[in-house]
């Protein structure tokens, strides 16, 4: 590269729900940005991440996990998706040696359709053996003729690397779309949101933390300290008992364990109040879901 071209471009990671986009996404930006649990549909945004050197710039993107909407969020993370097959200079389709290869047909029909380079990852691939990796390249080749595929482990960090130079090499020639010092496009409150999130799904059982959205009421940055206050919002009167438990001890849990992780993001000090609130039907309420960020097909 000669010393005036600067390269950027968007990278966007699409896939069935859990596959390990997330996984995937956090190795190639050297950050944790995106939630990790073994739950299904854990992203619920298009998340950014960035990577910056002085000769390129690289947008990351990971998306929530393609699935049939079963009420409105599930309509807007679907939209996040398919948003991210219009406007990515590299694509990355991450699927697995698990899942069925014709999981969903319709938006993998989407992506046969895309005029753009195309990098197939197989992930988790230390709980397959050759012939049937060998069989399923095979299958996919098939499927998707103009992809290049690559398999990887990205719990183990296996090809990550090589998958991260070709990245480099399919750049665009372009000036960086954001400063060059910036990590990601969410501000700070986002993530303060996404960590309470996460542990939710780590401690609650069942529907409970698919119906919980957290909102950040106050974020205060001191010299020594940040005072957090949040509110966990619920669907139902019943929800709400079990997210605070008995005598309050599942409450306790999810703000110890998530003012752990805010401090390790952050490397400061936090002082985090958690508040239970029940907001009936959020996940189908238009003006709701606006709110909390959500785009809402039209």
């Amino acid at each position: 590269m000669s010393k005036n071209t600067h390269r950027s471009g968007f990278v966007n990671i699409v896939g069935n729900p859990n596959v390990g986009k997330s996984t995937l996404m956090n190795r190639l930006v050297g950050e944790k940005i995106s939630i990790i649990t073994a739950k299904s549909q854990t992203t619920r945004h298009r998340i950014i991440g960035i990577v910056n050197t002085p000769e390129y710039q690289v947008v990351y993107s990971d998306t929530p996990g393609v699935l049939r909407p079963n009420y409105k969020l599930q309509e807007s993370m679907l939209n996040f998706s398919l948003s991210a097959l219009d406007d990515a200079d590299v694509l990355l389709y991450v699927t697995d040696v698990v899942e069925k290869i014709d999981k969903n047909d319709e938006f993998l029909g989407k992506v046969q359709r895309l005029n753009l380079p195309i990098l197939l990852l197989i992930n988790k691939i230390d709980q397959t053996n050759q012939d049937e990796l060998e069989k399923m390249v095979a299958q996919w080749q098939e499927l998707l003729p103009k992809a290049e595929i690559y398999p990887i482990s990205a719990l183990n960090n296996f090809n990550v690397d090589v998958v991260q130079k070709r990245i480099l090499e399919l750049l665009p020639d372009s000036p960086p779309y954001f400063e060059k010092d910036a990590l990601t496009d969410k501000p700070a409150r986002f993530f303060v949101t996404e960590i309470i999130r996460e542990k939710a799904l780590l401690i609650y059982q069942k529907e409970v933390p698919y119906s919980i959205e957290v909102v950040v009421e106050e974020f205060k940055e001191e010299n020594d300290i940040i005072r957090i206050r949040a509110i966990v919002l619920v669907e139902r009167d019943s929800q709400k008992g079990i997210v605070i438990g008995h005598k309050g001890e599942s409450l306790k849990k999810l703000g110890t364990m998530a003012r752990k992780d805010i401090e390790r993001f952050f490397e400061k000090k936090v002082f985090l109040q958690l508040y239970v609130k029940v907001e009936k039907d959020w996940r189908n309420r238009d003006n709701m879901l606006k709110t909390f960020g959500y785009r809402l097909v039209d």
